[in-house]
């Protein structure tokens, strides 16, 4: 008979699940905040986590317990949304489940299972922060961080990271691929694959990458193709979205969610990280390539899209808001799904017409203070003139 624990537990996470998320009282006309995340560590079956056979565990402890939830790649289904969430346990490992909610705001539930994969690479340790792309070859491809032991240095932490590649086409059966190859990057990690063929080619975003931590020479976002996804290989890579001095994106940037298709160009949603006397800050800020080059920027505004707010700032790496995650329904409404503080899941509402409106038509950085000030008092004068004439000032 299972312990009166588990149902007192159980019946507490459901009140969970169930509770209705509402929009907060942010406001900044691009994107509606909510007020609860979407997922955390209080979401994860307790059949995950817990033995209910008395005899084994009498003090119903939790046997293999979960850390965070995070990083989650995205998808819209047949009217459903879906969850690829990294979840990390106390041990530090990360593995990927999926949660499915009929609204993509609240009512996230897991599967009954985490998804196993077929080990075809003994040297890997961890995997984390997947992609979705639904590609036009049919397939829904899962790109995501292959962590594993730096043999070469004499030093407990050294890795090296690569792009796994898996495919499905139900979210359930997952065939695992070769890692991508990138020859002129040792390390890769934030790897993005395009949604549609380029030049008869599968086409990826990289991240080039000198060693685990350090961003590599090529100073951005790159851009790479390959012409067998199940052996990918990319020769060169061509940088898109640039790394600059002293804006979001000073330290390091990457690719975040698959991009977004729209007629006037492909919006991107990346990340940008700079360094602060408090440690690094990572936040979401997003760019437009060309229909026809998806390599070339067309538009850049200036500053961040979402950056870390209230309680969102504490967790295990603070001062951090993360995407590898976004999806448009029917209705053309864009959900952005981000991480805070690699502890918990949240996510953004907008719109294509919203979005298409903050990327195309916000300012680009000017790139010096004094320049800045200037657009901004061009913004006030303007603004001045127009309460005037409408007789509010």
């Amino acid at each position: 008979m299972l312990q009166e624990k588990y149902y007192v537990e159980l019946e507490r996470q459901e009140r969970l699940l169930a509770r209705k998320n509402i929009k907060s009282d942010f406001y900044n006309g691009v994107y509606d905040r909510y007020e609860y995340p979407v997922l955390t560590r209080e979401h994860v079956p307790l059949t995950w986590r817990y033995d209910l056979d008395p005899k084994a565990n009498p003090y119903f402890m939790e046997r293999l317990g979960i850390n965070a939830v995070m990083n989650s790649g995205a998808i819209y289904l047949n009217g459903k949304y879906y969850l690829i969430a990294r979840i990390e346990g106390n041990d530090r490992k990360s593995f990927f489940g999926v949660a499915e909610s009929d609204n993509g705001v609240d009512g996230f539930r897991f599967w009954d299972y985490p998804i196993l994969f077929e080990d075809v690479c003994p040297e890997e340790t961890n995997v984390y922060d997947m992609r979705l792309t639904r590609h036009e070859d049919g397939y829904i491809y899962g790109v995501f961080c292959s962590e594993s032991k730096d043999t070469s240095v004499n030093d407990l932490s050294a890795a090296v990271a690569a792009a796994g590649i898996v495919r499905t086409k139900d979210l359930k059966s997952w065939e695992r691929l070769d890692n991508l190859i990138t020859k002129n990057s040792p390390q890769q990690r934030n790897v993005v694959l395009h949604p549609e063929f380029v030049d008869g080619k599968y086409a990826f975003y990289t991240r080039p990458m000198d060693d685990f931590i350090e961003t590599g020479s090529g100073g951005g976002i790159g851009f790479g193709l390959c012409e067998d996804i199940r052996h990918a290989v990319i020769d060169e890579e061509r940088m898109t979205s640039l790394r600059k001095y002293h804006t979001i994106t000073e330290a390091k940037n990457g690719a975040g969610a698959t991009p977004i298709k729209t007629e006037k160009g492909w919006i991107h949603i990346a990340h940008g990280v700079r360094n602060t006397a408090a440690g690094l800050r990572y936040v979401i800020y997003a760019f437009a390539t060309d229909l026809n080059d998806p390599a070339k920027v067309i538009a850049e505004p200036s500053g961040l899209l979402i950056g870390p707010r209230g309680g969102e700032r504490i967790g295990d790496v603070s001062n951090v808001v993360f995407t590898n995650g976004a999806v448009v329904n029917e209705r053309q409404e864009v959900f952005i799904y981000y991480a805070s503080s690699d502890t918990r899941m949240h996510v953004a509402v907008t719109t294509i017409d919203r979005l298409l409106d903050y990327v195309f038509k916000t300012p680009e950085d000017p790139g010096r203070s004094v320049e800045c000030v200037a657009q901004r008092c061009k913004l006030i004068e303007k603004n001045l003139e127009r309460l005037k004439k409408e007789g509010d000032l």
